[in-house]
């Protein structure tokens, strides 16, 4: 289970509603759309958050243009309130414009983070095949940087064809011990994960 469907299910060993894991989201996206210029013109690949979540809940996640594409998607899929989607709409808005004002450095950025993920996830698969019995239960947060990978793709210019080729070989040892199942995060964010695009998602490794 991933950070945010651990949020969506159980926040310091509580239950909580999908209202809860929403209105979270919503404070992280909000919290890094007002730092996003700055962190855009630094040197930082994780930034971390000086703003507060809502009561009772963990601390914001650091601010890397993978979480925060993976939030804002995560979103889309979100039934929020009237109020909620102004500010979401609010947020899309000022994100959109950081990219256009900071076009060069954003897919700086995302390289980096591209480059950086890939390893990572590189990592867990060759972990899980040499013991996967240790590993599988791992999938299901693991996976979230696979997901991160596709979404920083359209903007990670300085990516190399090695890298490319890396992540072909990567998602063929996957297919290769992948389980087809149900949808592994919250269900009320499916409708953001189209089987085709993410069917990573829809299953998990065997064992």
């Amino acid at each position: 289970m991933t950070r945010f469907a651990c949020y969506a299910v159980k926040i310091l060993g509580q239950e909580v509603s999908t209202m809860s894991a929403t209105a979270y989201e919503l404070g992280y996206l909000k919290a890094c759309i007002e730092i996003l210029d700055a962190y855009l013109l630094s040197n930082e690949l994780y930034w971390t958050m000086g703003a507060s979540p809502p009561a009772g809940e963990p601390a914001f996640r650091q601010l890397t243009l993978g979480g925060l594409l993976l939030n804002e998607k995560r979103l889309q899929a979100r039934r929020l309130l009237p109020a909620q989607e102004m500010e979401r709409q609010e947020c899309v808005t000022g994100l959109q414009h950081a990219i256009a004002q900071h076009r060069v450095a954003w897919e700086r950025k995302a390289s980096r983070e591209y480059q950086a993920r890939l390893k990572l996830w590189a990592n867990f698969l060759n972990e899980y095949r040499d013991d996967p019995e240790n590993h599988v239960d791992r999938y299901a947060y693991e996976v979230e940087r696979r997901v991160m990978l596709q979404l920083l793709d359209p903007f990670a210019r300085d990516v190399h064809r090695a890298e490319q080729e890396l992540l072909g070989s990567l998602d063929r040892l996957l297919s290769a011990v992948f389980i087809p199942g149900t949808f592994i995060w919250e269900a009320d964010v499916t409708e953001a994960f189209e089987p085709g695009a993410y069917w990573y998602l829809y299953g998990g490794l065997r064992k």
